[in-house]
């Protein structure tokens, strides 16, 4: 809130059920009880107004971009879920840099009733066609997912995909279920760096390790009959963090790596800042672009989900 002399402006966001979706500045001569709750009934309903529009309406989405998008991340964007969902036991938030020239990373998540399912991809290369391979994973996920599929099934599903529409591309991959009434996580880790467990502000080293298995695309030609799922137990207040290669491999001008203890220090300081997730790896994308000068080398794909089932 700030008073220019001339009344008093008061800056609200606008929320999408967990997604904060940009803030809205309403003036007023003078603030009080009722001029507060109607100033955020504006917000709430621009809010909805700007969800229900932005799937179809070409000036929202003009009206975001600050430069023109390449073909490959115009393309990968539009499978984006919003970059943060959650319901009142968990949240899921993500973030996907470069913002205008991707190539084959990608993110996913979704609540179902009481079940959090997450995902994060990266296809190899940085063109249009590593941008197909993770839009076709996608779709497969998605499609298995709502099928009712359990998680061998549903990243067999993406390996029958790919082996038949895009026989020569792969990527690797996490896929993630948390039960959220029990905290019970269930994961697949293909060919991708391990997720991390962030528990009382530390990192648990190997929580989530797992044996190698395949990339997904290659798992008919080089894995066994199925896919191994491993399991782990959440505590209340428990952080796992998703990220590709191109975070942890993040180099300045001088070769210097941004490295993972850099990055899984920046998130455990600015989680005990009391920075909700969605902010965490808000600030956290801004620093690996200022560490590079603003020019990545690769994709940076990071995804965060916590378990919450105290909250309110």
């Amino acid at each position: 809130m700030t008073d220019n002399g001339d009344g008093v402006v008061v800056w609200l966001p606008m929320v999408d059920g967990a997604e904060r979706l940009g803030v809205v500045a309403v003036r007023t001569a003078a603030l009080d009880g009722p001029r507060m709750r109607r100033s955020r009934m504006l917000a709430d309903l621009l809010a909805m107004v700007v969800t229900s529009k932005r799937a179809y309406s070409d000036w929202i989405a003009a009206r975001t971009r600050t430069a023109t998008m390449r073909l490959p991340a115009e393309m990968l964007r539009a499978f984006l879920p919003p970059r943060t969902i959650g319901s009142k036991h968990c949240v899921s938030t993500a973030v996907l840099e470069p913002a205008y020239d991707v190539g084959g990373d990608a993110f996913d998540h979704a609540v179902v009733k009481h079940v959090l399912h997450t995902m994060i991809l990266d296809a190899m290369g940085h063109d249009l066609a590593s941008g197909l391979t993770t839009s076709v994973a996608m779709a497969g996920a998605r499609n298995a997912r709502r099928s009712g599929a359990d998680l061998p099934d549903l990243v067999g599903s993406v390996d029958h995909a790919l082996a038949q529409w895009l026989p020569d591309h792969f990527c690797t991959g996490v896929v993630c279920r948390l039960d959220a009434g029990t905290g019970e996580l269930h994961w697949i880790n293909c060919g991708h760096p391990p997720p991390l467990l962030i528990r009382a502000e530390r990192v648990i080293e190997g929580e989530l390790d797992s044996p190698p298995q395949p990339p997904i695309g290659l798992h008919l030609e080089l894995g066994p009959a199925a896919r191994q799922v491993h399991k782990t137990a959440l505590q209340p207040g428990d952080r796992v963090l998703l990220y590709t290669d191109g975070v942890v491999d993040a180099r300045d001008a001088n070769g210097v790596e941004f490295g993972l203890d850099h990055f899984t220090d920046f998130i455990i300081r600015a989680s005990a800042a009391g920075q909700r997730p969605s902010e965490v790896l808000r600030l956290l994308s801004h620093a690996i672009l200022d560490f590079q000068h603003n020019n990545l080398r690769d994709d940076a794909t990071i995804l965060l989900f916590e378990w919450h089932p105290q909250h309110p």
